[in-house]
């Protein structure tokens, strides 16, 4: 199995830098979607089921679950498959529609829960529910996201990738959710570029960084509670988006820069616009990354459909952006 998964290695990682058109910064955005699935979450899937599979913990008898939003269970669904072993996503009612008969057709089971739990999301029903399945099964393994630290060892190398791309750089902008992301690259870059502020982006109601649960329509960024993994990030400071400034922000980048992205991407950039305009300081043009995780796809059902977008701003009591 090792083998047959080295061989997806160099359709993983070494994506591409965009420069943005921005008048009052160097923008770059690392496309992230370019990855095999089409997300950066292929980066922590197959690190996490590498590192398995040496240390013995999957053979091609084990059933490898994993509770998901979306892209991390497509990564290791798509992984799963090439290795032809077992793969049971727990996903939840907030997951697009195409995902989730994309992992009908890629996954061994797809169980969805419905139930919420005491934050508002669904998150802690999810990983309980997987708890739940992997002891029903003698060979398991948990693809634990929020608690392995292959999850953010995954993203060493987009490290290394910046690093190597930039000889300047005074932020980073990532989306939060399960937290490797932005883990992975602010513990890899700081020791080499101290200087740069690791920027984390999180959504209204996700209570990741202690603000007060709410219920979140957005699926792919923040969370119901804080993962494990965040203890080893290294963050300089967060910005919270509304779910109306991530709508604004797909359909910026859609128009300004011709880059058809995901709910994470356009929470990015709305961030980053407005954090290098408030904080720019006496830099004349400040150089920031933005990493965009995964394309648009997903999401032509919701943040790019007219009739969501009302019903939402109805739900929210906030006016249309689009």
């Amino acid at each position: 199995m090792l083998e047959k998964l080295k061989s997806l290695s160099p359709f993983i990682g070494n994506t591409p830098l965009k420069d943005l058109f921005h008048e009052e910064a160097h923008l770059y955005a690392k496309l992230e979607y370019t990855n095999f699935s089409g997300s950066s979450k292929d980066r922590a899937a197959y690190h996490m089921l590498y590192q398995g599979i040496q240390r013995g913990e999957i053979t091609q008898e084990t059933i490898v679950v994993a509770s998901s939003s979306g892209n991390f269970a497509i990564a290791a669904a798509t992984i799963c498959k090439i290795l032809q072993i077992k793969f049971i996503p727990v996903i939840d009612p907030n997951i697009n529609p195409n995902y989730e008969g994309l992992l009908h057709l890629l996954a061994h089971k797809v169980v969805k829960v419905n139930k919420l739990d005491k934050t508002g999301g669904y998150l802690l029903t999810r990983i309980q529910v997987v708890q739940d399945i992997c002891s029903t099964y003698e060979h398991s393994f948990c693809a634990d996201q929020y608690q392995d630290p292959n999850n953010y060892q995954g993203y060493f190398n987009m490290g290394h990738e910046i690093i190597s791309s930039f000889d300047q750089l005074h932020y980073i902008f990532v989306a939060v959710s399960s937290g490797g992301a932005i883990t992975g690259i602010s513990t890899s870059i700081k020791p080499y570029l101290p200087k740069v502020k690791i920027i984390g982006v999180d959504v209204e109601g996700s209570t990741i960084f202690g603000h007060p649960p709410k219920k979140r329509f957005i699926s792919g960024i923040g969370a119901s509670q804080a993962s494990p993994l965040l203890e080893k990030a290294i963050i300089d400071d967060v910005v919270h988006v509304s779910h109306m400034d991530i709508i604004k922000g797909c359909f910026q980048l859609l128009n300004e820069q011709a880059i058809f992205a995901g709910a994470s991407s356009g929470a990015v950039y709305a961030a980053a616009k407005k954090y290098v305009k408030e904080h720019r300081g006496f830099l004349e043009k400040p150089t920031a990354l933005l990493i965009f995780p995964d394309k648009g796809n997903a999401y032509l059902d919701t943040i790019y459909n007219e009739e969501w977008q009302k019903e939402l701003a109805l739900k929210l009591e906030a006016p249309l952006v689009v």
